[in-house]
């Protein structure tokens, strides 16, 4: 008979793999810090900085010990860890790296032909200058680098008005030829890899397939070969569904129905036992989290809707007036549900966090208790974003 993973024990494992079902304490820097993104497996880098960039959200949510400063030493001076590409571009633990390679090699071919498609061939032509330019003169930023090539017109920033100097070094990041050395203003500084990450094993592709399978399954707890796929973006669905496979033939792993926030079961994979050890943790704690909008417990959408009847999506690119809710609106967590998001800004010149609006999640309600702890966790969001006071705007709790 198959086991049956019911639905609060599944989310509670789900957020304990992703350090979210604990007390959100300790110690976050240095080492500790790395064992914290070596325990997510990547955290996603991203640029938009509302309150704070994600990348910072997402370590603060579990360790509010944490500061943005404390990133820099692992990356740019320690290199314990480097960024790359997973589903997006991320920060990741450099002891990873020899499983990149595969990326690197598929990437030559995938993005190459991507970026033709997208950008035109003369992006290839400055792929050999760029590198000679790197190894004489040292690590270089995009700008450094355009070669008296003025940026296409467009409706506004984005990777479709990069001239092709720019493209050219994003393909050599993305291949594994530069690396990012460093960020200045959030921007990407690239030098040539072999002075960034260290000399390692070329692993034969078979091995890095089965590392990223189970590296994947071990940090979702459960998952469908298609989520295992998805985890790194990676491996193929195809070799997913190959690993998932052979790994059940070997008994590494077992089937479980999993009930979603629906009450529906879906076949998924787990490691033998993890039905009865979901059952066995605690429960994880009524504080309530503002979560950032790419936090890996979130970043796979339609699992967070399956498994918190949680439906979430960024409304950046919404125009203003087709937007549901906002322009960057926050998830919140309180113990294992996901009770509703909340559209705050930092304004650090004025020393605000601004709330503009709060909704709650289906008959949620934010009566006396929830709302301390609503405050309180504004109130060291604010601290974190170097603002010290929390403003609400009229009307800011759209209840009922």
């Amino acid at each position: 008979m198959t086991p049956v993973l019911r639905n609060a024990d599944a989310r509670r494992l789900f957020l304990h793999r992703h350090a979210l079902a604990e007390p959100a304490a300790g110690p976050a820097k240095s080492d500790d810090l790395l064992a914290l993104i070596d325990r997510l497996g990547f955290v996603q880098v991203d640029s938009v900085n509302t309150v704070e960039r994600a990348h910072h959200m997402i370590l603060w949510s579990r360790r509010p010990a944490y500061r943005p400063e404390n990133l820099r030493p692992l990356l740019e001076r320690r290199r314990d860890l480097f960024e790359h590409w997973t589903h997006d571009a991320a920060v990741i633990p450099m002891a990873f790296l020899p499983h990149w390679r595969l990326r690197f090699l598929r990437d030559e071919t995938r993005i190459r032909e991507r970026y033709r498609s997208w950008q035109g061939p003369e992006f290839e032509a400055r792929l050999a200058d760029i590198l000679a330019h790197i190894a004489a003169n040292g690590p270089v930023a995009s700008g450094e680098v355009s070669l008296g090539e003025e940026r296409p017109q467009g409706e506004g920033p984005g990777w479709w008005n990069w001239h092709p100097s720019k493209t050219a070094l994003e393909f050599l990041w993305r291949t594994g030829q530069l690396a990012v050395s460093r960020r200045e203003n959030f921007a990407k500084v690239y030098d040539l890899a072999e002075r960034v990450y260290p000399e390692t094993t070329h692993l034969p592709e078979a091995e890095t397939i089965d590392w990223a399978c189970n590296a994947a399954l071990d940090r979702l707890g459960f998952a469908t070969s298609g989520e295992i796929a998805a985890f790194w973006a990676k491996v193929t669905p195809a070799e997913a569904r190959a690993w998932s496979a052979a790994a059940l033939a070997r008994g590494q792993i077992e089937e479980i129905a999993v009930e979603g926030a629906d009450g529906v079961l879906r076949r998924s994979f787990a490691r033998p036992g993890v039905v009865a050890e979901a059952a066995g943790l605690p429960e994880a704690p009524a504080r309530l989290r503002v979560l950032s909008p790419f936090d890996p417990a979130l970043r796979d959408r339609a699992r967070a809707e399956r498994l918190f009847g949680f439906h979430y999506r960024i409304e950046i690119f919404v125009p203003e007036a087709q937007r549901r809710y906002g322009y960057y609106v926050f998830p919140l967590l309180e113990g294992d549900r996901l009770v509703g998001r909340i559209d705050a800004r930092a304004k650090r010149a004025e020393g605000q966090l601004q709330v503009a609006a709060l909704w709650p999640e289906n008959a949620v309600k934010f009566g006396r208790q929830r709302l301390a702890r609503l405050e309180a966790e504004l109130g060291r969001l604010a601290r974190f974003s170097g603002c010290e006071t929390v403003t609400y705007a009229p009307g800011w709790l759209r209840e009922g």
